[in-house]
């Protein structure tokens, strides 16, 4: 039986996240062993916030076998129904959310056509989704007893990342994942141009298969040994900066813990607002083309309010683009050195969980497989990768707001990715639908080949929007919270339009909802021990909302 060996450079979220799913995916499996070791430099500080994250992850914990009350317990986990956007279609106070549950009409979903052509006085998915207002009166996902309130809410989680990762890390090396602190100074190549083997400071020289690149933006191994160059997608997504801030609860405690994610938008970018079981997590992406750091940090805190000037913030630099390749010769890289598409829809940790997925499932027992495997990891990363990036970059271009520079910058022509252009020439003549994604390749879009200099063998074509993470559905409820199409159907139907109407099984969902679901502080606190931080706010009035 055949033994390889894997050695994973850097920890972090990501590298302990491809420690453990790989230990767990991987064994037993009868084409041959697999030993792990992760070298994890003792003095690199972490690139770690309060995280949120997206449904996959539970594939993660799932495989991992991971018990979700013991993790919750360990992250300082929260729960995620929704991201909530404000003041992103006018500086108004609008908002929408982006739920992950939604009413699926049978045999033929008419709801988004039947909601374009009425007055749009509610907003689209509150017409199709309990979830929006089960966030807004603040109730947990799980009810505290048996489960008996219909289909299920989906969910995703707020974590510490840096208490995920110690959390996997004491499960990996538990189950036989080897565990090295020192610092990597000179990886050595073989003749064949894949790495042989890791040289460390304290003298050491380890060997192995297949390395697995987590060093972040420091890229160690895919560019400074191996030369992947790196494409720039700035020009669709302007963020590069983040001043990040901790709002401890024993500091100020607003009243509720929200079951999601806040996305505000402010004058030159916009602001997370992730709550935890102990703090909130805040964080102004923004662009420092448009914005001073000290202007920055003065406006995050005045979004924070007065308690917020004794807190020390910290600024967190970024670069949005992805690597030429993900996988080179015998190299992976997972996590920010493949990669990074800004946070808006919560995708860092994903896109470490996809390619850490990918390299289990196409895991090469034999170096005859290393090129195969190879050629389909690169070909999905850069897929989901341009997939994402058009999914964020609708969220700016769509806005209405001429209030700075920065947001009458990114509605500019020049500004919207080539691709997602078509996809908006196509939906203004019908309504996204799931044909739309079979092999998306709609008229008005590039034919040019993904950026891969060098190529994959007899592979040219263009990068393919398959829905791997985003569906039509998904499209509509970005799409019409910003009211796409908005100013034609008015035109076109005039003033008389019929009222917005809300699906009855969402009606009667939301009136059970109360007698079924607990406020989500509540379920913190007696299924996972938080604290009582404070007297609960039941009008939930944070920020005027």
């Amino acid at each position: 039986m055949t033994t390889r060996k894997v050695c994973i450079v850097g920890g972090g979220s990501a590298g302990w996240m491809a420690a453990a799913y790989l230990e767990a995916a991987l064994r037993p499996n009868p084409r041959g062993t697999v030993e792990i070791s992760l070298i994890e430099s003792p003095n690199i500080p972490r690139i770690s916030v309060g995280e949120a994250t997206v449904p996959s992850i539970r594939h993660i914990l799932s495989v991992i076998g991971l018990d979700q009350v013991e993790f919750m317990k360990a992250v300082d986990g929260s729960f995620k129904q929704s991201i909530k956007y404000v003041n992103w279609l006018h500086k108004d106070r609008h908002f929408y959310h982006h739920p992950f549950s939604r009413y699926r009409q049978l045999p033929i979903d008419r709801t988004g056509i039947d909601w374009l052509m009425s007055d749009r006085s509610i907003p689209f998915m509150e017409t199709v989704s309990a979830q929006p207002q089960i966030c807004d009166i603040g109730m947990a996902p799980l009810m505290l007893g048996k489960w008996d309130f219909g289909p299920p809410l989906t969910y995703a989680f707020h974590m510490n990342a840096q208490k995920f990762a110690d959390h996997l890390r004491d499960i990996a090396t538990a189950r036989g994942v080897t565990h090295i602190l020192d610092d990597v100074v000179e990886p050595v190549v073989g003749e064949c141009g894949n790495i042989k083997a890791v040289k460390t400071k304290k003298g050491d020289s380890y060997e192995a298969d297949i390395f697995v690149d987590c060093t972040g933006f420091a890229s160690l191994l895919i560019e400074k040994t191996l030369n992947v160059g790196w494409e720039d997608c700035s020009q669709y997504l302007l963020n590069n900066r983040a001043v990040v801030m901790q709002v401890p609860y024993d500091h100020h405690y607003p009243g509720q813990v929200r079951p999601y994610t806040t996305a505000t938008a402010l004058s030159n970018g916009w602001v997370w607002d992730i709550p935890l079981m102990s703090y909130r997590s805040i964080g102004y992406v923004h662009s420092s083309d448009y914005i001073s750091l000290e202007a920055a940090e003065e406006e995050i805190r005045a979004y924070e309010g007065p308690h917020s000037q004794s807190l020390s913030s910290r600024v967190i630099n970024f670069k949005v683009g992805r690597r030429e390749k993900a996988w080179v010769k015998n190299c992976i890289s997972v996590g920010l050195s493949g990669g990074f598409i800004e946070p808006l829809e919560s995708t860092g940790l994903y896109l470490s969980d996809l390619a850490t997925v990918m390299l289990a499932e196409h895991f090469p027992f034999h170096d005859e497989d290393m090129d195969t495997m190879s050629f389909r990891v690169n070909r999905i990363m850069a897929n989901r990768f341009y997939e994402i990036m058009d999914f964020i970059n609708m969220h700016f271009c769509l806005t209405r707001r001429t209030d700075t520079d920065y947001w009458k910058e990114v509605q500019k022509p020049e500004r919207i990715v080539p691709r997602l252009q078509a996809k908006f020439d196509y939906w203004k003549r019908k309504p996204p639908s799931m044909s739309d994604f079979e092999d998306q390749f709609f008229p008005g879009m590039p034919t040019a080949a993904i950026a891969n200099p060098g190529g994959y063998a007899g592979d040219h074509r263009t990068a393919i929007d398959v829905a791997g993470l985003w569906n039509h559905e998904s499209y509509e409820c970005i799409m019409y919270g910003m009211d796409f199409m908005g100013d034609e159907y008015r035109q076109m139907l005039g003033n008389n339009r019929a009222p917005s109407r809300v699906a009855n099984q969402i009606i009667q969902r939301l009136q059970t909802a109360p007698s079924k679901l607990p406020p989500h502080d509540i379920w913190l606190q007696r299924v996972l021990g938080m604290p009582n931080w404070g007297p609960r706010n039941d009008k939930w009035c944070s920020h005027g909302l």
